[in-house]
C-alpha cells in the first residue's frame, strides 16, 4: 500500500510532492538523506543535516470536510511517538498540539500541508522531521532539542528503521481517523502521552494570553483548559508548559 522513494539530497520533501501535484498514488512516501530547503510549522526552518535525521513525507487523498484536516498532523504526531517506543527503549511525550518529546525535549517537526480545490480537499501531504544522529544543536535550540541517538546513550539508531516504522503507525492511527473524522479512535492513548496534561498552561491568544491548568483535547483536538474555574477550549494560538525543566 506504501510506496517509497528516496533521495540522497533535495530541498524538501515536502515541495516534491506538491510538484507531482494529485500524479503520485496515495500513499506515496518521499524520504531523503539531506533537506536543503526542509520547513517547519509557521514558517520556521526544519534543519536537516546531511543523513542525520528522518525527512519524510506522505500524500493522500482523503475525503473529508477541510476543517478536519489538521487532526491528520495529531495522527502524525501518535505515529512518531509510537515507532519510537516501539523501537528503542524510551518514554515519548506529545506537547499539544503535536510537539514529540523525550525528556521534556523536542526530537520532532511535523508539516502537514493541505491543497484545496472548489471548497474541497484536493490532497493532504504530511511532512516529518525526526533528529536522529545529531549530537548537538544550534545556541538557539540547544536546550529545548534531543536526539534519538543522545538519549540513547550513544547507541546509533536507524533511519530507516525509524522512518519505516513511522508509517506503518501512521496508517493505524490514520484508518482510525477516517471512521469518524476526529480523535475519538485513539484519544485516550493521546491523552496520555500529553505533557501539557493537568498542568499549568500560558496560552498566547492573540485576544490576550492567560494563564490555566490543562485537562487534555476533546475529540476534535482542542485543549481544554481550566480558567477562572470554567473550561475554554483553545483551537488557535500557542499553549507553553510551564513547571518543569526542558522543553517549554
Amino acid at each position: 500500500m506504501i510506496h517509497f522513494e528516496y533521495f540522497d539530497t533535495i530541498d524538501s520533501t515536502n515541495n516534491e510532492l506538491k510538484r507531482r501535484g494529485n500524479s503520485s498514488p496515495e500513499f506515496t512516501v518521499v524520504s531523503a538523506g539531506q533537506q536543503t530547503g526542509g520547513r517547519g510549522r509557521s514558517g520556521h526552518v526544519w534543519k536537516s543535516p546531511s543523513h542525520d535525521s528522518v525527512a519524510t513525507s506522505m500524500i493522500m487523498y482523503p475525503n473529508v470536510p477541510i476543517e478536519c484536516v489538521p487532526r491528520i498532523t495529531t495522527a502524525a504526531a501518535m505515529a512518531v511517538a509510537s515507532a519510537v517506543e516501539s523501537l528503542y527503549p524510551l518514554k515519548t511525550e506529545i506537547k499539544w498540539p503535536n510537539d514529540i518529546l523525550i525528556s521534556h525535549k523536542k526530537i520532532c517537526g511535523i508539516l502537514t500541508e493541505m491543497i484545496p480545490e472548489k471548497g474541497k480537499v484536493k490532497y493532504v501531504i504530511v511532512g516529518i522531521g525526526v533528529n536522529v544522529h545529531q549530537t548537538s544543536f544550534p545556541s538557539d535550540i540547544k536546550d529545548i532539542a534531543t536526539s534519538l541517538d543522545l538519549e540513547l546513550g550513544g547507541r546509533m539508531a536507524k533511519r530507516r528503521d525509524v522512518m519505516e516504522k513511522i508509517w506503518e503507525r501512521f496508517m493505524v492511527y490514520y484508518d482510525l481517523f477516517l471512521k469518524t473524522h476526529d480523535l475519538s479512535g485513539f484519544l485516550d492513548e493521546y491523552n496520555g502521552r500529553l505533557v501539557n496534561k493537568e498542568r499549568p498552561v500560558k496560552v498566547l491568544d492573540p485576544q490576550g494570553h492567560y494563564d490555566g491548568i490543562s485537562h487534555g483535547v476533546d475529540e476534535t483536538g482542542r485543549l481544554m483548559v481550566e480558567r477562572d474555574g470554567k473550561i475554554v477550549y483553545v483551537d488557535a494560538g500557542e499553549v507553553s508548559v510551564r513547571g518543569f525543566y526542558g522543553y517549554v
